[in-house]
């Protein structure tokens, strides 16, 4: 009965339990950071800081991810992903850990904080970044790559949903109680990894360094101004994410008063369109590479216009609205950018290549809190014109550097010129 349903549903269903482990990583490390933001303001009050200086609690983690998660990526192609994967969910775990305890013993625990999130994010560069390029490597089938990054990031967007609401609950019993769940977390994810997880049958070890450095060369030489724009797309679509939700959790509890788990839902309800969003786009992209880039530019500008039209009025319904309007762009851009990656690369260079695309990722992370933080302090005007300017430069980028085209040789979709080791995978 086992075996007929296995062939049956094909690799997905016979690999998916091995998908709920990896769809458990960006889960939590987006939950390891997103669920401080409504928590923000708490520890405004708590440490005695200012807003400029909670916001470099966000920024720290993601600054220390930027450098590392390419380094991370070289020794995933080199020695496999699970070898970089778990011990990188245990050092998360251990930065979490240092935070809460020195949020709860330290009278003066700010730097210590930092600390344990500059750990949080050495442990961060390890794990999720790793997720795309493993998924690349479990599936023979494009539409299967495609349908499990949608699932991958689904789990990324659907923690950004549970973030505020699980964040402001945790606060609300102790205010330090988020950096102490990290390490729960990230034990749970790491043993889901262990022992559900395979190693790919015809995983071999990577290229030493100087001919990964050659294959990482030749691959920027052919596909460099397409992966080049979407690594910019990716940054900006999440430094806007982030900016907003930082402007969003500082205008709830400063203009509004909406605090506790009350603010949580308002912020979860941008997400959920985002979580949604990407769900649907992973099931309907399959292994089609132009219909990506389309869905793509049209997310885009969605975001656009939702950003420009922040302007308009800071009635708390309508930015609301207007949120979730920007939640469904982004989230159907993020999955397309996933899979225009992962389904292009040759395994020598995936995952140092993803790497480089989650790197660009968390320069937008890192960026959003703290420029809206600053602009907030001068004029609205000015944090709308920025984001609406970078919304509109990731849709021209779309739309003129990310081309691709069909192959009438293949089954799939060609971007320029395939990698080889696709050409194998029909």
């Amino acid at each position: 009965m086992e075996h007929s349903a296995t062939k049956k549903h094909g690799e997905v269903y016979e690999k998916r339990w091995a998908i709920v482990s990896l769809a458990s990583i960006p889960l939590i490390m987006t939950l390891g950071n997103s669920m401080l933001i409504p928590v923000l303001p708490m520890m405004e009050k708590e440490m005695g800081i200012s807003k400029l200086q909670s916001s470099y609690i966000i920024t720290v983690y993601s600054v220390v991810a930027i450098f590392l998660i390419p380094i991370a990526g070289f020794l995933s192609d080199r020695y496999g992903r699970k070898i970089v994967i778990i011990p990188a969910l245990l050092l998360s775990g251990i930065g979490g850990f240092i935070s809460g305890y020195a949020a709860w013993k330290l009278e003066d625990p700010f730097i210590w904080v930092l600390m344990g999130r500059i750990l949080q994010g050495i442990g961060v560069s390890g794990t999720a970044p790793i997720v795309l390029p493993l998924v690349g490597d479990m599936f023979r089938r494009e539409k299967d790559v495609s349908a499990t990054l949608g699932l991958v990031e689904t789990s990324n967007t659907f923690g950004k949903v549970l973030s505020p609401i699980l964040g402001s609950i945790l606060a609300g019993v102790i205010w330090f109680l988020p950096f102490f769940s990290i390490p729960v977390f990230c034990l749970i994810s790491a043993l889901l990894v262990l022992f559900l997880v395979k190693k790919p049958k015809d995983d071999k070890q990577g290229p030493e360094f100087k001919e990964f450095w050659q294959n990482t060369k030749k691959t920027f030489k052919q596909h460099g101004g397409w992966l080049i724009s979407v690594f910019l797309i990716g940054a900006i679509l999440m430094f806007i994410l982030f900016g907003i939700l930082f402007y969003l959790s500082s205008l709830m509890e400063d203009t509004y008063e909406i605090t506790g788990i009350k603010k949580g839902f308002y912020l979860a309800g941008p997400l959920a369109a985002l979580c949604l969003a990407s769900f649907v786009t992973g099931k309907i992209i399959k292994d089609n590479l132009p219909k990506m880039k389309w869905i793509t530019f049209a997310g885009i500008l969605l975001a656009t216009g939702s950003v420009i039209a922040v302007h308009f009025s800071e009635q708390f319904v309508y930015l609301l609205m207007v949120f979730l309007l920007c939640g469904i762009g982004i989230g159907v851009s993020l999955p397309c950018l996933d899979a225009l990656i992962t389904e292009t690369m040759e395994k020598g260079v995936r995952g140092t290549i993803t790497c480089i695309y989650s790197s660009a990722r968390y320069i937008g992370v890192a960026a959003g809190p703290p420029v809206t933080a600053m602009l907030m302090n001068l004029d609205l005007t000015w944090m709308v014109v920025l984001l609406a300017a970078l919304a509109f430069i990731a849709a021209v980028l779309t739309l003129w550097k990310v081309k691709p085209k069909a192959n009438t040789n293949e089954q799939h979709g060609s971007l320029f010129t395939k990698s080889t080791i696709k050409n194998d995978k029909s």
